[in-house]
């Protein structure tokens, strides 16, 4: 019954990639589907993996340079030339990504996306005219302002002082000098792969949604969030292209917005999904299995806005495929994810975060074991073996 199955994972954060999150799926399958077919497909939604996958799928290759970390530190960062020699792909992450940051200086309003402009400036070097920036896995709540610095614009304050790096810093931001842009940026296509339902302000703003995933404490959150509608205002005034919804039109608030940045260059912000999974040919793959096995850290409320299983689970729908999604945690709304048949939880029995970060791969692979034994006894149930829906369980114990 189950001859052909399609693992189509997104990465743990800050524990397995979605490669490694696919070999550990597919390990668990063959435990209970020797002979199937397995077809690997670790996706990307523009965060961590995403040069790698998309460099891998195109024939393309891997660019490794210098840049400034989220920290301000020099680090190893790297940029993908896609096969055709026409396309860079600039993964934010590889530069400014929360797992760079270590964990006693997590603080959003003191990380830079300095080094993705850096980056952008790198790849412009290459020749290239068109770039695809991943937004995704963010460190950063900067707005993309060190981005704009480093391509050439100057940000000051109301003594005409540069502002140093971080987001609180735009509290004090008074003008844009957007004369020394890096003039090649007006000659090259720049497109952000974005979750569009991530926002620069308001309620919904990045301050206040993931801003405490970064470290943000709620005093930090409302500084930040202050800061950024600073910047909003400032950027549209000096330095947007016309009629741009810095402050609340989709994508803006991508990887800290560093979308909203990108756009007041003129970049275009579009549905991370619509731009990346086209390179992996993903709806003619699903259409040819009989199980779609997906999986992210965690399946909740949150999973249907723009998370990877629920658009697995989409896509997979529409040709009619039985979807299974499994997850580090299954928090509110978990089993209410649209095209979502089942889900399942990693971990067997509660243990700390630090363990199960560890043995990721293994409780992975377990878990996927466990759910497929579920299923092919499931298959095997006689159709009169169905219990009706007024009958109750047993009380015995």
């Amino acid at each position: 019954m189950l001859n052909r199955v399609v693992v189509a994972p997104s990465g743990f954060k800050e524990s397995l990639s979605a490669e490694a999150a696919a070999d550990a799926i597919a390990a668990g399958v063959r435990r209970v589907l020797p002979g199937a077919e397995i077809d690997l497909v670790p996706l990307v939604d523009g965060g961590e993996g995403t040069a790698l996958a998309l460099a891998a799928a195109s024939g393309g290759r891997i660019v490794t340079t210098a840049a400034t970390g989220p920290v301000g530190e020099t680090i190893a960062a790297h940029f993908a030339l896609l096969g055709g020699g026409d396309t860079a792909v600039v993964e934010m992450a590889a530069v400014a990504g929360l797992s760079l940051v270590p964990r006693g200086l997590r603080d959003p309003g003191a990380t830079t996306t300095y080094g993705v402009g850096e980056l952008i400036r790198a790849a412009l070097d290459t020749g290239v005219r068109r770039i695809l920036v991943g937004c995704g896995d963010s460190g950063t709540s900067d707005g993309g302002a060190g981005a704009l610095q480093a391509l050439g614009a100057r940000l000051l304050d109301a003594e005409g002082r540069e502002l140093p790096h971080g987001g609180r810093e735009l509290t004090r931001l008074h003008r844009i000098d957007p004369t020394g842009l890096d003039p090649r940026l007006t000659e090259a296509e720049l497109l952000v792969a974005c979750n569009p339902y991530n926002v620069l302000c308001g309620e919904r703003g990045v301050a206040r949604v993931f801003g405490p995933q970064k470290g943000a404490t709620p005093a930090q959150v409302e500084e930040l969030s202050a800061a950024l509608e600073n910047w909003a205002f400032v950027l549209t005034r000096d330095a947007a292209v016309p009629e741009s919804d810095l402050r609340s039109g989709p994508g803006t608030g991508a990887s800290g917005g560093l979308g909203a940045g990108l756009a007041a260059l003129g970049a275009r912000l579009l549905p991370r999904f619509d731009v990346l999974l086209d390179h992996l040919d993903l709806d003619a793959r699903l259409a040819r299995a009989d199980l779609v096995v997906t999986a992210e850290g965690a399946l909740d409320h949150q999973t249907p806005r723009g998370k990877v299983p629920a658009e697995v689970a989409r896509r997979a729908k529409l040709h009619g495929r039985p979807v299974l999604a499994l997850a580090g945690t299954l928090g509110e709304g978990a089993g209410e994810v649209p095209g979502v048949d089942a889900c399942h939880g990693i971990l067997p029995a509660p243990m700390e975060l630090a363990e199960a970060l560890l043995h990721a791969s293994e409780l992975l692979t377990d878990a996927t074991e466990r759910a497929l034994r579920m299923i092919v006894l499931g298959s095997r149930l006689p159709a009169q073996a169905e219990v009706s829906g007024t009958q109750r369980p047993s009380s015995v114990r």
